[in-house]
């Protein structure tokens, strides 16, 4: 387990702190708009924002066509398929335990490294999959059976989880010779496109001009849970091992959980506040600095 640098720690809060609070704004947005809709327009949304900055930093735009298949496949396992599934549960399940199921994506990513890719976990890092498997645990606690009367929704976070788990794998294994920022565009981008089509397909009927509810929710997740977390997120992934990266951001469904409380009125339990715990074990895996960077700092 690596030392977190001063710049990945910032972009690590940062991140935690807007993707934490898009699991209620998303369950506002969604009650107020169709989901396929309202998560096309938030990408296309973002999209220029990304196009701006890479324009800015005078980046290259271009792909080699040699690396297109392995673009693709980062698309639909980083993006497409989390984005997808992930905005069609949300209707189903309160905000936080959305968010709760959408981040055993650590889990996943750390079975499928150690099972698919040969990864060797060290020992604290096994005992901060297990923190984070415990806190999921608890903060399910009383909705089990609530989760038990919706399995589509449940079943559909579960495997946005994994794609995104497995993608989280492939994004620091498979080579693009490209900036990041790029890489992000043309992946965005692709997201963007297949979503145009399948909310035209499925929900074009039920398309009405956003209240403003619905207008606020769109302008946080393009502006701030893509047009900043998303390149945010993949840089994190880029610079540090799948488990660290995965584990670092175990925070945000527990933030999910608590601001979901706060704006929609979900009740707290003890099990909610003993997961916070689990969580930061989880997080201390990651920037705890190994014992080796220990030692070079005292000398």
């Amino acid at each position: 387990m690596p030392a977190l640098s001063r710049r990945q720690l910032v972009v690590l809060a940062l991140l935690t702190l807007v993707w934490g609070l898009n699991w209620p704004v998303m369950k506002m947005g969604v009650a107020h708009f169709p989901p396929l809709t309202f998560r096309m327009a938030s990408l296309w949304l973002g999209l220029p924002i990304l196009a701006a900055v890479i324009g800015v930093r005078k980046l290259p735009f271009t792909i080699a066509r040699a690396h297109w298949g392995r673009v693709a496949l980062l698309a639909l396992t980083n993006m497409v398929l989390w984005h997808v599934l992930m905005i069609l549960a949300i209707p189903q399940l309160s905000s936080g335990r959305a968010a709760i199921l959408g981040y055993t994506m650590p889990i996943f990513s750390a079975v499928l490294g150690a099972l698919v890719f040969g990864d060797r976990l060290a020992g604290r890092a096994w005992m901060g999959v297990g923190a984070a498997l415990l806190g999921v645990v608890l903060l399910l606690w009383h909705e089990i059976g609530a989760l038990g009367g919706r399995p589509l929704g449940v079943t559909l976070m579960l495997v946005s989880a994994a794609s995104w788990a497995m993608g989280t794998q492939l994004l620091r294994r498979l080579t693009v010779p490209v900036p990041l920022l790029t890489l992000s565009f043309w992946m965005v981008a692709i997201t963007c496109v297949v979503l145009t089509v399948l909310a035209v397909a499925f929900e074009r009927e039920r398309w009405v001009a956003p209240d403003a509810q619905a207008w606020a929710a769109i302008l946080y997740n393009g502006l701030l849970a893509l047009g900043f977390a998303q390149t945010a997120w993949f840089f994190l992934v880029r610079t540090l091992p799948p488990v660290a990266s995965t584990l670092s951001v175990m925070m945000i469904p527990v933030l999910g959980v608590f601001s979901g409380a706060l704006w929609l009125g979900e009740v707290l339990h003890w099990q909610d506040w003993s997961a916070v715990g689990l969580m930061a074990v989880a997080i201390g895996t990651v920037l705890w600095p190994a014992r080796a960077v220990q030692a070079q700092e005292f000398k």
